[in-house]
């Protein structure tokens, strides 16, 4: 019999399940004989325990689950009869008005998975990220790894400049009270790195070894010290040596460092230029996936279950409670994280998620084998040994899984590229490698 399936409201659903209480006692007696062959009891040999005795010991716990499997069954029998596709799991609620004697009967409470019409992808507006990488890029490269293992030189008269490494003494107060952290000697930093908040850096730069100054600086609000956060401390800073930044040439030594083992510059530089073009086109396409994904959801509506964004607002603050418990914060697991402060992030990523599982299932996108295998090739050139990172992702199931569905996404975004308006964007490189 096709079960009554009623609209509460946008995706939920309320369809009526009974089952016979003859139904479940048969299941309890059942569940009961099988017991009682292996039953222990005092003052009974193992499997003659009378079966009175397993009846007020063991009978309401095997009623319970018998009761709770034959609802399960029903209400899958029904679900599998509507053709429904439900997403989350049903609320039961007990139904007592107009069910027949010898029954139990409930109202199942659920959501189903929406409709969802794909928009016309060639209606789409999308920016395709386009980097350049030359000798210039490569050059900005070597550069950064150059004062990467700079060493530094004392020099008498120098002016305090970014890259240098400064050595002072400082002293904050707060209303002329000292206050935990806002002192030290002799503390060396690198000026320009950012290590040092914007007011400090900007106190120092200029100075020589010897000169001082007195200057205030305003904690931001949200800084790790609750002590001073948001309060304003006034500084006196004493510099003890400016040092100039000596840069390493790059010559053979400087490759054998970077782990170039024969010292070769030239093929350092190869692989420099290598390893930047395998991340820049990474990062494009993150780029570039991410207009693909915010054009596919601006062009379509549809209502998503509010039970798939109930469990990922709690997939997230699990994953919060996990970060902080690495931090080494105490009680991470006990901290109170309101769920709902994830609302807008879950429900973008369900309805993003229900949208591409849409558009893969009609566009045949799914990843193929090859194209998993020549992703882990790719990701895997970037160690010593690829064949063994090959290998090993091939060998894990749960590893393969993840570049399967990095290819599916890319497949989902070259079929949106394909047949959508593209305008590509040129996107400065030291911008996409998030160095300015």
């Amino acid at each position: 019999m096709q079960p009554v399936v009623e609209t509460l409201s946008g995706l939920e659903r309320r369809i009526e399940i009974s089952v016979l209480l003859a139904d479940v006692e048969k299941a309890v007696q059942a569940e009961l004989k099988r017991v009682s062959r292996t039953a222990k009891a005092p003052g009974f040999r193992p499997g003659k325990v009378p079966m009175a005795m397993l009846e007020r010991t063991h009978a309401a716990g095997i009623r319970y689950d018998a009761i709770n499997n034959k609802v399960g069954q029903a209400f899958e029998q029904a679900i599998e009869a509507s053709g429904l596709r439900i997403a989350g799991s049903p609320k039961l609620e007990p139904k007592t008005e107009g069910t027949p004697e010898g029954t139990l009967a409930f109202y199942a409470v659920f959501e189903v998975y929406p409709e969802i019409t794909l928009p016309d992808l060639s209606t789409l507006k999308i920016k395709r990220s386009v980097t350049h990488v030359g000798d210039a890029e490569v050059q900005s490269t070597v550069d950064i790894l150059r004062k990467q293992r700079a060493e530094y030189a004392a020099r008498e008269g120098r002016v305090a400049t970014d890259g240098d490494r400064v050595t002072l003494d400082f002293a904050g107060t707060i209303d002329g009270v000292p206050f935990d952290g806002g002192k030290a000697e002799d503390f060396p930093f690198v000026l320009g790195q950012g290590r040092m908040l914007p007011e400090f850096e900007v106190a120092v730069r200029g100075l020589k070894a010897g000169e001082s100054k007195v200057f205030p600086l305003a904690f931001p609000a949200d800084y790790g010290g609750k002590d001073v956060a948001g309060k304003t401390a006034e500084f006196t800073i004493t510099v003890k040596e400016v040092a100039e930044p000596i840069l390493p040439a790059v010559d053979a030594e400087f490759a054998k460092s970077l782990g170039q083992a024969e010292g070769d510059v030239e093929k350092l530089l190869a692989d420099i230029r290598g390893n930047i073009e395998r991340e820049v086109k990474a990062r494009t396409l993150a780029r570039t996936k991410n207009s693909v994904m915010d054009a596919l959801i601006g062009a379509a509506t549809f209502d998503v279950p509010k039970s798939l964004v109930e469990s990922e607002c709690q997939a997230r603050v699990q994953a919060a409670r996990a970060e902080l418990t690495q931090r080494g914060v105490p009680n991470a697991d006990k901290m109170p994280i309101p769920a709902d402060a994830f609302t807008a992030e879950a429900e973008r990523r369900v309805r993003l998620g229900l949208l591409v599982s849409e558009l893969v299932q009609k566009a045949q996108l799914q990843a193929k084998p090859e194209q998993v295998r020549a992703r882990i090739e790719e990701f895997a050139a970037n160690y010593e040994k690829p064949a063994e990172v090959v290998s090993y992702y091939l060998s894990d199931r749960a590893r393969r899984s993840e570049v399967e569905g990095i290819v599916l996404e890319d497949n989902v975004v070259q079929h949106a590229l394909a047949q959508a308006q593209v305008e590509d964007e040129q996107v400065p490189f030291d911008q996409v490698m998030g160095t300015t």
